[in-house]
């Protein structure tokens, strides 16, 4: 590559000679270095069905007229295990790297989540429950405090939720939609049996998630009314389901017809993957200590509010 001033890039048909004689180089030095040899043919076919439109792009770079390196672009769709072949593709060079080396490898998975995909039956079952339900009664300072603390942000103050939005949910979702999931393993969960998720009015709209503004209204008849809201809706959900039978039979039916009907759920965490629970241990022993002193201790104050002396709503 030396004296080289210009590599370019070009899609090529993945069957034709310049891409086969690229995949070649590679197959044939992941045989050397795998022990175990490589399944070249197998790895061809792989390529000939993934790396072709509309499914993916096969790019090979040349300097000058001679062809110096190959990759490909395999396109993500609702049924593709992208991340699981990406990991895979990840073990097979750390090993690679690790034979180089004369060293060994090993791995630690620390957390994975897969996309929620939540039962239409059981969304549809809550909705109706909550509509029931309907929404709690704010007072004066209720909405004082939510408008407050909106305006603090420098967000519309809009105050608390007066309306029960409707119900929301696809089947499928494109993939330029997908920009995000669940950050724990309720999404495992949905994959496993007919779930719902139910959300319910304990706060107002301020901060974004996990932000500060939105521990605000925990400590506060806020809270404390919205709770109760979606525990009624929870009740009532399990008398449905405890005494209508056709439900819990149409969201099996959903889930094993439409939401599994072309995915097989593959966990990613293996056995030897333990509780990463090291991750934060230094943090909550530095300060567990200090998050005693503000424990609610109900035998000596009335509410939250009270233990910390805090006149509600108290704003600026």
């Amino acid at each position: 590559m030396a004296g080289v001033d210009e590599v370019t890039f070009s899609a090529v048909d993945v069957t034709s000679e310049q891409a086969r004689w690229a995949m070649t180089q590679y197959f044939d030095e992941l045989a050397r270095r795998f022990t175990e040899g490589f399944d070249a043919d197998a790895a061809f076919d792989d390529a000939s069905l993934g790396f072709r439109p509309p499914r993916g792009i096969f790019v090979v770079a040349r300097a000058g007229d001679e062809v110096v390196g190959c990759g490909a672009i395999q396109y993500v769709d609702a049924t593709t295990a992208e991340i699981k072949r990406m990991w895979e593709i990840g073990d097979r060079i750390a090993q690679g790297a690790s034979m180089m080396t004369d060293t060994t490898v090993t791995s630690r998975v620390l957390g994975s989540a897969w996309p929620i995909h939540t039962n239409r039956t059981l969304a549809e079952t809550v909705y109706a429950n909550i509509t029931e339900v309907g929404l709690p009664t704010w007072t004066d300072a209720d909405v004082t405090l939510a408008k407050a603390v909106q305006r603090e942000l420098k967000v519309p103050e809009i105050g608390l939720a007066t309306e029960i939005p409707p119900l929301r949910g696809r089947e499928a979702i494109p993939d330029e939609e997908k920009r995000g999931g669940g950050s724990d393993d309720v999404g495992d969960i949905t994959w496993n049996l007919p779930t719902v998720s139910l959300s319910f009015p304990a706060n107002f709209q301020a901060g974004p998630g996990h932000n500060w503004a939105n521990a605000i209204a925990m400590a506060t008849p806020i809270a404390h009314k919205g709770v109760i809201a979606g525990a009624k809706v929870q009740a009532m959900t399990m008398l449905d389901l405890l005494t209508r039978p056709e439900l819990v039979t149409q969201a099996w039916e959903y889930f094993k017809n439409v939401q599994t009907k072309d995915v097989t759920y593959t966990p990613l965490l293996r056995p030897q993957d333990t509780p990463a629970t090291w991750l934060n241990e230094e943090t909550m022993a530095k300060y567990r200590s200090e998050m005693k002193k503000y424990y609610y201790d109900p035998a000596k104050h009335k509410t939250y509010l009270d233990q910390l002396g805090i006149k509600y709503p108290t704003v600026r």
